[in-house]
């Protein structure tokens, strides 16, 4: 069954709480406006924008005591002629963290990380675009923290992207081809500073952010709760193997959840098995798939990630595609409510006490109010549901 009204509950005990979204949001406001205002790094800054899963709405609750985090792309006018070396462009930005921040900030592999009371910041840098680029990178659209699934301000939005009265983001392929011929997403890959290499290296974060906009528009909204949804399994049942986890397993959900899905429960059901279907070979010949970044196809998102880690990964796959599938064609609420609970564990709502009627709606009836249902039902949350 695809029990709508427990898997909406499910992810509200999943998803980022209105204080911690509160949270994230004076974390990166203020930090960004610290870097405007400073009188040595705001002659270079073109624009800064967020990325990674809480600008892409599929970010989940922190685990125990840790906090939510937030990535900051800063993008500036430093020259990779100039500096060849990233680890000197860097630099530039150290008497600021100290400024502001002393005692809170590291430098790590890509970023400086900022660690406060109640939010984890990543400051990304990066080298100078195209001049050409500046004026579209400046544009203020950029800048927002809207998500596909917590639309607030149609203003800041892209023109092709409108918004409906349940507050989903329409999606036609006419859109879709004027979409490709936008300038203000038709850009080129910007370059990151990797310490470890000592080079500047490309990523496009804004076509990652374009991709996820557009992929849940075309599976009706549901997208970024099946990332959320099996990113919380990967959590609570296999915290093992480390790898992959974070933006490759978004990926790969992103590479085989379907079009056109019309549930969460549907979705992870079909994404799983795809996953199994896709990548068996892979496994058969002791090797993982090469998995090109959107924007940046040089890039492997699994280059980091071992043959024998991502054997495992599989594995788990396959036994949770079992579960999914029984409990999306169990015709019982109480058995398929338990499968998913099985699932997901715990913050997935307990089956009723009492199902005398084994034909099933979408909601359930008895324990905590569930209601049976017979038709489908979009979760949309609220900002970054």
């Amino acid at each position: 069954m695809n029990v709508p009204t427990y898997f909406n509950q499910f992810l509200s005990k999943v998803r980022l709480t209105p204080n911690q979204v509160s949270d994230c949001r004076t974390g990166h406001m203020t930090l960004r406006n610290r870097l405007m205002d400073d009188d040595t790094l705001a002659p270079i800054i073109v624009n800064t924008f967020l990325q990674g899963s809480y600008r892409r709405a599929t970010a989940v609750r922190p685990k125990d005591d840790k906090r939510a985090d937030v990535d900051v792309i800063v993008v500036t006018k430093l020259d990779r002629s100039e500096y060849r070396n990233p680890e000197d462009a860097l630099k530039l930005f150290e008497p600021f963290l100290e400024e502001h921040y002393a005692g809170k900030w590291e430098p790590q592999g890509r970023s400086f990380g900022i660690k406060l009371g109640y939010v984890d910041l990543d400051i990304v840098p990066t080298a100078a675009p195209s001049v050409s680029e500046y004026g579209v990178l400046a544009k203020a659209s950029l800048a927002d923290d809207e998500t596909p699934d917590g639309v607030t301000n149609a203003s800041a939005m892209p023109w092709w992207l409108s918004l409906g009265g349940d507050r989903a983001v329409h999606y036609s392929q006419s859109f879709a081809e004027a979409v490709r011929q936008d300038p203000e997403w038709k850009l080129e890959p910007l370059y990151i500073p990797d310490r470890d290499v000592k080079e500047w290296v490309p990523a496009h974060p804004l076509e990652q952010i374009r991709w996820t906009w557009n992929k849940n528009a075309r599976c009706n909204g549901h997208y970024v709760n099946v990332v959320k949804a099996l990113k919380w399994w990967r959590r609570v049942n296999h915290p093992t193997p480390q790898y992959p986890k974070g933006y490759p397993v978004e990926h790969i959900i992103g590479q085989n959840c379907p079009d056109g899905i019309s549930s969460a429960a549907e979705g992870v059901t079909q994404t799983l098995e795809n996953v199994q279907a896709a990548y068996g070979v892979y496994i058969r010949l002791n090797m993982k798939p090469y998995l090109p970044d959107h924007g940046v196809p040089q890039h492997d998102v699994l280059k980091r990630v071992a043959a024998s880690d991502f054997a495992l990964f599989y594995e788990q796959v396959v036994a949770a595609a079992a579960i999914a599938r029984r409990a999306l064609n169990e015709t019982s609420l109480s058995r398929s409510v338990a499968a998913w609970r099985e699932l997901f564990g715990d913050r997935f709502p307990p089956p009723p006490d009492n199902d005398d009627d084994d034909s099933g709606g979408g909601g359930g009836s008895g324990q905590g109010g569930f209601s049976r249902r017979t038709t489908v039902s979009t979760v949309t949350g609220g900002r970054f549901a």
